[in-house]
């Protein structure tokens, strides 16, 4: 594709100003430099910067800029020359003032169809895991069918994805009702929308919750798009908003053999000022004793928050069966469940996490080799006899 640019050098060289397709874009010379996309400055095998970026001198400037349709051709005082796709520069300098990755669907209790994949079709077809893994990167969850209903089922396709986080808990465990329970979950009490493991150090970016029997009355599975509510409170209470994205609080848990601990805002900022994730969790939550105006602002922020994560009109309520799971981005989605009695029968669940890296390295991947097959796979022009 023709890109028309102007190129102008400004700061005696130290910016480049590119005009291309109704975008202005300034580029720092040491940015450029450093960004170089040649076998000189990046191994060509691994795409990891050779030159050591900190060593280039700080007065390093651009001494001539051009373009042609595609490419912005620069040489740079220290002698380099080198070029740059016009597409990916304007790609990088793109604005970005969006609460949120474009990527991202919010949803709500209007949800017609929560998205949904076969097992199966995982395990066995590249495509079929990639749509899965794209459902739950826009969607923030995903409901697989066909599982096998044993006590490892979900083992299999995890293994597709990436390794299995293991815990104090063990690699996958059980979520039933048990006597003695060291943890709330492990009781029939229903469960309010949180996050799980907040006192975490990374937190557990994906829960896999695997249902091998759910006959008992009640029990069911409640989801809530925290991104979703964190919009609703910027726009309800932007004040509020802000002191849950500024303030820090505490989460612990202890048992006879465990003593974790983290801290984090319930409404986490990345640098760009969109949402990248949400903590949640009453039963984990210690916040510090900060002065008493300080602490109003905050419970008054908080329940707020609570009382649109278990809004109705923002809840999605499932019922899983035998062999159906649910795979949820911990950074994004809160959960919890309705109270169960188990005179209706056996409720036993099993659960595992799957970190954020991981996941999103196979996704990415898979994206990258499909986009390849489908370029491979486009026509050529047919060129004539004298081309």
């Amino acid at each position: 594709m023709s890109i028309s640019a102007n190129v102008e050098l400004q700061d005696e060289g130290r910016r480049v100003i590119l005009r291309a397709a109704g975008q202005r874009c300034e580029f720092a010379a040491l940015w450029l430099r450093e960004r170089a996309p040649d076998a000189a400055t990046l191994d060509t095998r691994t795409g990891q910067r050779l030159i050591e970026a900190a060593q280039l001198p700080l007065t390093l400037h651009v001494e001539s800029a051009s373009s042609d349709a595609q490419t912005l051709h620069v040489r740079f005082s220290d002698g380099h020359v080198t070029a740059y796709a016009l597409d990916a520069l304007l790609t990088d300098a793109a604005p970005d003032n969006a609460d949120m990755a474009p990527e991202l669907s919010l949803w709500d209790a209007d949800l017609e169809t929560p998205p949904q994949a076969s097992f199966d079709a995982a395990l066995e077809d590249d495509d079929a895991l990639l749509a899965m893994l794209e459902a739950l990167q826009r969607y923030g969850f995903v409901k697989v069918s066909g599982v096998p209903c044993e006590e490892d089922g979900m083992q299999p396709l995890i293994d597709r994805i990436g390794p299995l986080r293991r815990t104090n808990w063990g690699g996958i465990a059980d979520v039933k009702s048990v006597a003695n329970a060291y943890d709330l979950t492990m009781t029939q009490r229903g469960l309010e929308p949180h996050t799980d493991n907040p006192y975490r150090d990374p937190i557990p970016g994906y829960i896999w919750l695997h249902c091998l029997s759910n006959a008992a009355a009640g029990g069911d599975s409640t989801l809530t798009d925290g991104f979703m509510a964190a919009q609703r409170l910027k726009a309800e209470a932007p004040e509020d908003f802000d002191c849950l994205t500024r303030l820090s609080t505490q989460f612990r848990y202890t048992d006879a053999t465990t003593d974790l601990a983290s801290e984090g805002p319930l409404i986490e900022l990345d640098s760009h000022g969109r949402l990248a994730r949400v903590r949640y969790s009453n039963r984990t939550e210690r916040i510090t004793a900060h002065d008493a105006a300080l602490l109003e602002r905050y419970y008054a922020a908080r329940q707020h928050f609570y009382r649109l994560i278990t809004d109705e009109a923002l809840t999605v309520h499932l019922k899983l069966g035998p062999g159906d799971m649910l795979i949820m981005d911990n950074y994004r989605l809160l959960h919890g469940r309705t109270a169960y009695q188990l005179e209706g029968g056996v409720r036993h669940l099993r659960q595992g996490y799957v970190d954020r890296d991981s996941t999103a390295s196979r996704r990415r991947v898979l994206a990258a080799q499909h986009a390849d097959s489908d370029n491979d796979a486009a026509p050529r022009s047919v060129q004539g006899a004298n081309a």
